[in-house]
């Protein structure tokens, strides 16, 4: 007689209780797994701010700040994020700053799972611990201003465009609204999505190239979206129906700093119908001294200058073509290249003057934070943070052309190809219609280094058939 006996209905029962137990026990513990990674991550992209004891600050700050207490558009200040930041006023400011480290995090998580690197909480922690010690981006997500807005809405394009089918119900429109906010909240953001779209579209149509076809109608959708939002959400919050204004003044400084608007003033003056000809040797040689100095410009406001500064601009264009060409490939080339940190810490007066008249509640804590009190400086971290970028960069560009040698999974293929347009664009429209500024490119420039690293993480993952892929 056998010793092991049939199992019956109450033994059966027992296993499928045990492994129904096991399987809730296991989903619990990885819901607290995921539970401590996430928070350790959201904190260490807050780790700057809270070193610095008030979420950091720029010039610009103030004049978000004041969009919807004064409910009046300026130059290049939207009214959205200003909102955004004053929903934040309550609490000092740290909603804002943890609002934006908690969107960057689950964009990182979100980007991670759709190309194959998902369920590994401990190496999403290491690969934002690196981005944290050895890139700009704590310094962005932590900082009042919409700068991080930029690779967020990059990383919702790629995900759109290429991940959709991975996404879950819920995450497709969320990446949606993360484009639809930040193109409100920075006018530049709207050009740079415009430009990688539009790449993505003509690369696809090269077939010897063999790119992962993007699925473009979702992203399109999505930035079509955020420029119709900004005039909608301006007139929302300050009654007027437009897009945020300077653009002209923008441009009109580059031209000034490039020598441009000189050349025409010397050819054109004396002209009676040009304001500009009267104060032709009293025109600051750079754009920050146009739209930010003490002089004539300011006093008068961007309203006074912006139809003569199209005049001269359209002139321009007409009389030097190539002028216009060459100067603008190298402020394109120049901002490319161009992406040292900083931390304004000498010239944050006009924001130091909106806190103390806006909110005074908060200004003897906003003072005692070390960037006002101790005025630190971050430019030794960029010994670090510009050669880690720049290989970063340089990597991108070695996985894209030797990809088949390098056997690189198309998903990430598709990553690497998003980000280098991303920089492109982003570095055209900012040198271009601004001027070449470290701080413009040092905010998208992290993700490469994201890219790389999970080119790094699928090399040592091992594909069904064996095969080693990145």
């Amino acid at each position: 007689m056998s010793d092991v006996l049939p199992a019956g209905p109450t033994a059966r029962l027992g296993v499928a209780t045990a492994a129904a137990k096991f399987q809730q026990t296991k989903s619990q513990q990885n819901i607290l797994v995921w539970t401590l990674a996430s928070g350790a991550m959201v904190l260490a992209l807050m780790l700057p701010a809270l070193w610095n004891g008030f979420p950091l600050i720029f010039p610009d700050t103030g004049g978000y700040l004041t969009r919807p207490i004064e409910g009046a558009l300026t130059i290049g200040r939207s009214a959205l994020y200003g909102l955004f930041l004053y929903a934040g006023v309550p609490l000092s400011f740290w909603p804002n700053a943890l609002i934006q480290s908690g969107l960057t995090v689950w964009l990182i998580v979100l980007t991670l799972r759709a190309s194959g690197l998902g369920g590994r909480p401990w190496l999403a922690l290491g690969i934002v611990a690196m981005l944290t010690v050895c890139t700009s981006l704590p310094w962005f997500t932590g900082q009042l201003m919409p700068d991080i807005l930029f690779p967020a809405a990059v990383l919702a394009l790629y995900l759109l465009a290429f991940r959709a089918g991975q996404l879950r119900r819920w995450e497709r429109p969320a990446l949606i609204a993360v484009i639809v906010f930040a193109i409100p909240s920075h006018m530049a953001a709207a050009g740079m999505c415009v430009g990688v779209i539009a790449a993505l579209w003509l690369l696809s149509r090269f077939k010897r190239l063999a790119l992962p076809r993007p699925r473009l109608w979702l992203a399109t959708g999505a930035v079509a979206a955020g420029v119709a939002f900004c005039p909608v959400s301006n007139v929302a919050i300050t009654g007027n129906f437009a897009l945020t204004p300077g653009g002209a003044s923008f441009l009109f400084g580059r031209l000034l700093e490039d020598g441009i608007v000189t050349r025409y003033l010397n050819d054109q003056c004396p002209d009676p119908s040009l304001k500009l000809c009267a104060l032709k040797g009293q025109l600051p040689d750079d754009a920050d001294g146009w739209l930010w100095g003490d002089n004539t410009f300011n006093r008068l406001g961007y309203e006074a200058w912006e139809p003569e500064e199209k005049v001269v601009i359209l002139a321009t264009l007409a009389r030097y073509p190539i002028m216009h060409a060459v100067t603008a490939v190298a402020a394109t080339l120049k901002q490319f290249v161009s992406f040292h940190t900083e931390i304004s810490i000498n010239d944050n007066e006009p924001t130091i003057a909106t806190f103390a008249d806006r909110v005074p509640q908060l200004y003897p804590h906003f003072m005692r934070a070390r960037q006002q009190a101790d005025r630190f400086n971050v430019a030794p971290l960029n010994w670090l943070y510009v050669p880690v970028a720049a290989l970063a960069i340089a990597g991108l560009g070695a996985v894209l052309i030797w990809r088949r040698r390098l056997v690189v999974a198309p998903e990430l293929a598709a990553l690497c190809l998003t980000i280098l347009l991303a920089l492109a664009a982003n570095a055209a429209i900012c040198g271009i219609f601004s001027h070449p500024v470290g701080r413009y490119q040092s905010r998208l420039v992290p993700l490469a280094p994201l890219a790389i690293v999970m080119l790094i993480a699928r090399r040592r993952a091992i594909t069904p058939l064996g095969q080693p892929s990145i």
